[in-house]
């Protein structure tokens, strides 16, 4: 079997760092294909020296653009080398235009696609990363879910369940992973190691890229406003070259950056940054990755969106979600600070991704899949020629596996009466109301 795992940014290679360790060490025969997304050394290739991952197979250096010229380019060289490589799988994670290009290509060429980190939604479409990920979904075979209620997102828009694989997180596993080795290595950056934050008190860390932020200058300015006021916080804020820019243009940045309170440093490596969070007493972001490393960390988040593709991190009480209302964020901001058994209730948030064994759990379907001829694409015979679409309120003590059994049926959905529930093998369906496809 040959995996090819095709990744173009910082947090994918963060992410699937984990799987391709897993990989490497069951003597897989694996290829990792950077597209080169992030085209700055320092935001790229460092990490695989730093984080002790393998270097890439391939890079196609395709750099920054637009998405349609960005795509295309990361579209023709990752066709390229599938067609010369010929893996059994393709590994895509997450919502980048990475995950975009290698999904079309592989699903064209008829090579299987896992897509870790699947069935994520924040069910808003003017998002490209919401595009994203629902075209990797509909081009993908295996799908390896973070947790139950992305798993319901992928059964309500019509995915069998017998592809859905709930692996946790492979966030969990690489946070576990990467502070070992950044507590061993030190704080290399200079301008974080003189801020000293072993010494500090109330560390706020703050990421700002998204544009529905930082290219509205209203929001970005309501923003500052509520930092303003933070002034008993010591507020660090590795800033994007984008953002600053962005900042720049709106005469906001040298106000920004006046605040005594406030400390702007380069962007930093991972292992720096993730001893930066794991110190924090609170972290104020809108980056999706950043929630699942907060809730990892026991860090309280507020996130700078109005609604987010992780909502199992508020759902578990660790994330609040503030947008850019001045008012929210400095509210949520001081009860985390003043209020120690509101905090604490944040901090002890029943982590929703997971124990850190996610690898194991992908790998481990992988290779299943591959021993059972599952990965191999072919056109099925009986594409949408005798079934019929049913729903029905269960009175018998029956499992999910048996009544498809007896019923020569798929299991779609089912209710509890409150809840949707996944239906796993050994699920009894008694009192509940399923949705099924029978086969005539």
């Amino acid at each position: 079997m040959k995996i090819a795992t095709i990744l173009g940014t910082r947090p994918e290679i963060i992410k699937m760092a984990p799987i391709i360790d897993e990989i490497s060490r069951r003597d897989i025969d694996q290829i990792v294909l950077h597209t080169g997304q992030h085209y700055d050394e320092e935001m790229s290739d460092a990490f695989f020296r730093d984080l002790d991952i393998r270097t890439p197979d391939y890079n196609i250096h395709v750099g920054s653009g637009t998405h349609g010229k960005q795509t295309g380019l990361m579209m023709k060289g990752i066709e390229e080398i599938l067609l010369d490589e010929k893996p059994d799988i393709v590994l895509v994670q997450g919502d980048t235009n990475a995950v975009l290009a290698a999904a079309m290509v592989a699903s064209k060429l008829h090579i299987a696609i896992g897509h870790v980190e699947a069935g994520l939604r924040s069910f808003d479409m003017t998002m490209p990363e919401e595009v994203n990920r629902r075209v990797a979904d509909v081009c993908s075979a295996m799908y390896f879910i973070p947790t139950i209620d992305s798993a319901i997102n992928l059964l309500a828009e019509g995915y069998s369940r017998k592809n859905l694989i709930i692996t946790g997180n492979t966030v969990v596993d690489a946070c576990f992973r990467h502070l070992d080795i950044a507590k061993k290595r030190g704080i290399e950056e200079e301008s974080l190691r003189e801020l000293n934050i072993d010494e500090m008190d109330n560390i706020l860390t703050l990421t700002m890229h998204r544009a529905e932020n930082v290219d509205v200058k209203e929001r970005v300015t309501d923003i500052i406003e509520a930092l303003k006021e933070l002034d008993d916080m010591n507020i660090i804020f590795p800033i994007h070259p984008r953002t600053k820019n962005t900042l720049e243009k709106f005469d906001l940045f040298d106000e920004l950056n006046n605040l005594d309170h406030v400390h702007i440093i380069k962007p930093l490596g991972y292992l720096d940054f993730l001893q930066l969070t794991s110190a924090s007493t609170l972290i104020l972001t809108d980056s999706g990755g950043l929630q699942e490393e907060a809730i990892t960390l026991s860090v309280p988040a507020l996130t700078l969106r109005y609604n987010t593709e992780r909502p199992e991190t508020v759902t578990a009480g660790g994330n609040i979600l503030v947008g850019s209302d001045k008012e929210a964020i400095v509210f949520n901001a001081r009860k985390i600070i003043d209020d120690n058994e509101f905090a604490d209730k944040m901090k002890n948030a029943v982590n929703p991704y997971g124990q850190g064994n996610s690898a194991k759990l992908t790998v481990d379907a992988i290779e299943d899949y591959y021993a059972r001829g599952l990965l191999n694409i072919v056109a099925p015979e009986d594409i949408m020629t005798s079934f019929t679409r049913n729903m029905k309120n269960m009175d018998e003590n029956i499992s999910v596996e048996e009544f498809e059994r007896k019923e020569n049926s798929l299991v779609h959905m089912v209710f509890d009466g409150e809840n949707m529930v996944f239906p796993t093998d050994d699920l009894n369906l008694n009192g509940m109301m399923i949705s099924y496809d029978k086969r005539k």
